[in-house]
């Protein structure tokens, strides 16, 4: 097992390609081993090259919604009634420190998708 740092575009391909190899090696096996470390590889190179920027925080609001079946006349409770939730719906009005503490604490909203 001969394992390097992934310090380009080509490493990063032959690593991948190596995961592929190895992605259905048994268990606590010397090839189960190398596929750890290279996936740890993978995903250092993943963060530092292709990060993911979090949400826009109406799309991370409209997700939640999206998941629990709310309506927009029911997540207006969590934005200040009716024509603040369609204000911030649509962009016209920022959300408040108050407003994402709520939808952080009651709808489990991640703070960092609410603050973006």
């Amino acid at each position: 097992m001969t394992i390097k740092p992934l310090k380009s575009e080509s490493d990063y391909q032959e690593a991948l390609k190596r995961i592929d190899q190895l992605v259905d090696c048994l268990d606590n096996t010397e090839q189960a081993d190398e596929l750890d470390v290279i996936s740890i590889l993978v995903e250092s190179y993943e963060n530092e090259h292709y990060p993911i920027a979090p949400p826009d925080p109406i799309d991370a609001i409209r997700f939640r919604m999206e998941q629990t079946g709310m309506s927009e006349k029911e997540i207006a409770a969590y934005l200040g009634g009716e024509q603040n939730a369609d204000a911030i719906l649509n962009h016209r009005q920022p959300l408040t420190l108050e407003i994402i503490k709520r939808l952080y604490q009651q709808l489990h909203i991640p703070a960092e998708s609410l603050l973006a």
